[in-house]
């Protein structure tokens, strides 16, 4: 990201994080439990034509380190992000009771899926697919839809879930390719020029270093399965939290402009292209 292009991001985040601040206190409103709040299944009916954040539930067959499954970073990363979407782009949220965001959880084979332009996962590594769900999110993506793979680090985890991926979109006809600052995703709003480390708010204020894994996560990077005209489908950020940066923008001010503007510039860029393409 240029030198300019964060400072301008720090500004307004900034202003907005010491507005919301002087309203509510840092943390009121960000810290619920991840995991600890039922999922908040969609129907049909729900989707008024508003951004509304969609998470995939699978089901989880395995464990990695660190790794809490579907609901990693829920729902405080939906709620902010949609919150900062709405401050920051011109895109209409739906909002629901109280004025807070609409967001969903789905499952791979819910009709609701096929309302969700932009759908999240979380410690992806984790999640094992059905044949079931293996039909229906192909149909989905081949139909225009995107999946984001977020919050996943080291080998192991990565082999995982490209393996899972793989029954969903064969790796001869859909290789996973990496990403570099020269994709439209890097432009789409903000000019970022790297994928930022974020790690999880517990182990850096633990230990105040960025990979989870050690030497096994060094690297953070971007990857991305597209189809025959070159638009993403899966897009996967691994070796970073980047939902993190979301989640937890309320725990302290080192923690929020560490990571906040970073997390959110490529956040932003990911959502604005997946409802652009």
């Amino acid at each position: 990201m240029t030198k300019r292009a964060v400072v301008a991001v720090v500004a307004v985040m900034f202003i907005a994080a010491t507005t919301a601040l002087a309203q509510r206190g840092w943390g009121r409103g960000y810290g619920r439990g991840e995991g600890g709040i039922p999922p908040r299944l969609a129907e049909a009916s729900d989707f008024d034509g508003g951004f509304q954040f969609c998470r995939l539930m699978y089901r989880q067959v395995r464990r990695h380190d660190r790794g809490l499954g579907w609901g990693t970073d829920y729902p405080d990363a939906e709620i902010n992000f949609s919150i900062r979407l709405s401050e920051m782009t011109k895109t209409s949220v739906s909002r629901g009771p109280g004025n807070e965001p609409n967001h969903f959880v789905v499952q791979p084979t819910d009709d609701a899926l096929f309302q969700c332009p932009f759908i999240i996962m979380s410690d992806p590594g984790s999640a094992g697919f059905t044949e079931q769900d293996v039909a229906a999110l192909r149909s989905y993506l081949l139909k225009g839809g995107f999946l984001w793979a977020d919050d996943y680090w080291g080998p192991w985890a990565w082999d995982d879930f490209a393996r899972e991926i793989g029954k969903v979109l064969p790796p001869a006809q859909y290789p996973i390719q990496e990403l570099t600052p020269e994709h439209p995703i890097f432009k789409t709003m903000f000019t970022v020029s790297r994928v930022p480390q974020v790690p999880s708010w517990q182990y850096w204020s633990g230990s105040g270093d960025t990979s989870e894994m050690g030497a096994s996560s060094a690297n953070a990077h971007m990857a991305a399965i597209s189809d025959a005209s070159g638009r993403v489908m899966v897009l996967m950020t691994h070796n970073t939290d980047i939902s993190d940066a979301w989640e937890r923008e309320g725990e302290n001010p080192e923690y929020f402009l560490s990571f906040s503007p970073e997390g959110y510039a490529i956040g932003l860029n990911i959502a604005l292209y997946a409802m652009m393409h």
